[in-house]
């Protein structure tokens, strides 16, 4: 994916979110968010995956899975979240996933604040 096709689809997947958080608006579990935000991605042809899970290795054992909220269109991270504010902690569970998953890009997302929040995540370790 080139990077005007992820500024696009990124742009798209906030425009999304936008309008969960405007009908909706803050307060909610997380769950909810989730729900609401991939009925949304569908009506607006977003293909997605949701709670994306792969497995974790170290050292060649298999350590445990991870879990991402949302994976878009194979190649784009999507981490929700419903708090007041996105704190550092947040920001590296993010980036986690884009490592763990080998992303070049993802999105980090909350929708607890009374303005819709997000951020952009790059992978600095990304291998094409």
């Amino acid at each position: 994916m080139t990077k005007e096709e992820q500024d696009k689809i990124t742009h798209a997947i906030i425009g999304a979110a936008m309008e969960v958080h405007n009908i909706i608006g803050n307060g909610f579990q997380e769950v909810v968010y989730q729900r609401s935000l991939s009925i949304e991605m569908n009506l607006r042809n977003i293909i997605h995956k949701r709670e994306f899970e792969i497995p974790l290795f170290y050292k060649g054992f298999d350590v445990g899975k991870r879990r991402v909220d949302f994976l878009i269109l194979d190649e784009i991270a999507l981490e929700i979240k419903a708090v007041i504010n996105l704190e550092d902690v947040h920001l590296a569970q993010g980036k986690n996933y884009l490592e763990a998953y080998n992303l070049e890009t993802g999105l980090l997302i909350n929708f607890g604040s009374t303005s819709l929040q997000y951020k952009r995540l790059f992978n600095k370790k990304y291998k094409p």
